[in-house]
């Protein structure tokens, strides 16, 4: 065959995401002056959702973090209230997939912690969680929501028992978790039992976790019964990750030669990998991060400063680099921001919150596809994804029924029916009333027009009255309010004086509005603090100025 007759391929592979980039915040649209945890362990130490970013942070006497709404960028203050419950040092923190008001914590003191944040975000520290779990004798290194089943968490700990909890049941402090999934027999501790990361599959009916032996195990979380193991002696795996969409795991580790790696697995065969990768010699973890939506991985390594991107297919070699993102400041963890949260109309396909910890610096990390007409929704990056609602209860899930998540669009102002049946109506009422309040009791009723009223009434009180108390001013400072008496808002009796005048701007129309001019507000009247405390050297400049000027003068006659 001659070469005018030999088809030509090319090699280079066509995909849409081939020009993806990452773009930084500036510092200005960053979360300045955090002080990072200092905890060596392999954890994120962040979780994000599109209300608020929560951030482990170093503190003496116990354990807490810092939860900032997600639009409070700049500099934060330092004596800025956070949640500080643990008696140790808080290791993880993970947001309900559900529920964008309810986090979970675990820490060195052996416990797990279920809070409520209010609407408005942290005004005081935060003591008392809404449930405690005390079931582990050792500190608790890992937990993980269930992505389908509303209010079960997965927790590992140090005493090689892993446990499954049902957080909706009655009382402040449970015991007892609804599965044991891994345990130590007859005062036996086997490395498999002490966890390295875990991953659910799409629906939950599977666990992949990577254990302290380095190998890769697949169970089933209702009976704990081991389905697979791997046996590769090239490679020693500490992170894992279910591919759905593909029927893969992606587990990440090193070789016996220290080189870190990437391997593919068939979840339902792990004798021998599908695919197997040497990166680079670097000694940090790691994390890898998969987008169902796009089948684009993110590898991110502890310590490193550059985020790594690949494209994942069914077809061989099943992964192709795509670039990477590059930075000289090195990360200690990562949050990541659900897809709900991402901003469609600049085409951006996933976001990081890069934890920087030489700098007390949480930075955003967009990465964006680049299109022509980036003001249009495109539908072909934003397919049907995983929404905020629940496929299933807990004893649903727990009497052996599996389902897909409940699926949304991303389109702006579109809604799609819930193909499963309702939860109980109660729980959207107990849910907005919980975050109203650092603690509320159980509330019972259907969501009515007049609860809705109250709830929304019940916001602007609490969040109103913490300005109040926190810059209190007279009324008679007020110049030039001229308030409309034909039409006025709800707000507009009770607004403080330091809200912008309606003759400059009219107020707020909508929730979201009235965040951003409080938290304006507040980064504006925290300037003229900062301003009125440095008054002293300014003055003592201006003065040293004012006699330079006169003896230059007096040296010249």
């Amino acid at each position: 065959m001659t070469l005018s007759e030999m088809s030509w391929r090319s090699s280079f592979r066509c995909s849409k995401f081939r020009h993806v980039f990452g773009k930084a915040s500036t510092k200005e649209h960053s979360y300045d002056g955090v002080p990072i945890t200092r905890s060596v362990h392999d954890n994120h130490y962040c979780s994000a959702n599109p209300c608020f970013i929560a951030v482990v942070t170093e503190c003496a006497g116990g354990g807490s973090f810092l939860v900032l709404p997600i639009h409070h960028t700049g500099r934060v203050d330092p004596q800025h209230p956070r949640v500080c419950g643990h008696s140790g040092r808080v290791l993880d923190v993970k947001w309900n997939p559900f529920d964008d008001h309810c986090i979970a914590s675990c820490s060195e003191d052996c416990t797990v912690k279920i809070w409520d944040i209010p609407v408005c975000g942290v005004q005081q520290n935060l003591t008392k969680a809404r449930k405690t779990l005390i079931g582990h004798s050792r500190r608790v290194a890992l937990i993980e929501w269930h992505p389908t089943a509303e209010n079960l968490l997965l927790s590992s700990a140090y005493d090689y028992k892993v446990l499954l909890w049902d957080v909706s049941q009655l009382g402040a402090v449970l015991r007892y978790p609804v599965r044991v999934v891994l345990m130590p027999i007859h005062y036996r501790y086997p490395s498999d039992a002490l966890l390295l990361s875990v991953s659910f599959n799409s629906d939950g009916s599977r666990l992949a976790v990577t254990s302290k032996d380095r190998r890769v195990r697949v169970l089933d979380p209702r009976t704990g019964r081991i389905l697979q193991v791997s046996n590769s002696k090239s490679h020693r795996a500490s992170k894992v990750l279910y591919i759905g969409g593909l029927k893969m795991l992606l587990s990440t580790g090193s070789s016996p030669w220290n080189h870190r790696q990437i391997v593919l697995w068939d979840p339902d065969d792990l004798s021998e990998p599908l695919y197997e990768e040497d990166l680079d010699g670097s000694a940090g973890v790691l994390f890898p991060f998969y987008d169902p939506d796009t089948h684009m991985l993110y590898l991110a390594g502890k310590g490193d400063g550059n985020i790594r991107y690949y494209e994942l297919s069914t077809e061989k070699p099943y992964i192709n680099f795509l670039t990477e993102y590059r930075s000289l400041l090195p990360q200690k963890g990562l949050g990541v921001m659900s897809k709900r949260g991402l901003d469609v109309s600049a085409c951006e396909v996933f976001r990081f919150y890069r934890l920087i910890a030489i700098k007390d610096l949480v930075e955003p990390l967009s990465m964006i596809v680049p299109r022509k007409e980036s003001g249009i929704f495109q539908e072909d990056l934003y397919p049907m994804t995983a929404g905020n609602q629940a496929a299933l209860t807990a004893q649903e899930w727990l009497l052996g029924i599996n389902r897909s998540p409940v699926l949304m669009s991303l389109r702006p102002e579109s809604q799609v029916a819930n193909p499963y049946p309702e939860t109980p109506a109660e729980k959207g009422l107990v849910r907005q009333l919980s975050s109203l309040r650092f603690q509320t009791g159980p509330t019972f009723g259907a969501v009515t027009g007049t609860h809705l009223h109250f709830i929304e009434e019940a916001f602007l009180e609490e969040q109103l009255s913490y300005q109040d108390a926190k810059y209190p001013r007279e009324v008679s400072d007020l110049s030039g309010w001229q308030p409309d008496e034909t039409q006025i808002p709800l707000w507009t009796y009770c607004c403080t004086p330091h809200c912008c005048e309606p003759a400059e701007r009219p107020p707020p129309t909508t929730e979201s509005e009235l965040l951003q001019a409080f938290y304006r507000q507040q980064d504006e009247i925290r300037g003229l603090r900062e301003q009125l405390n440095e008054k002293d050297v300014r003055i003592a400049q201006l003065e040293m100025d004012i006699k330079n000027t006169r003896n230059n003068m007096r040296a010249t006659f």
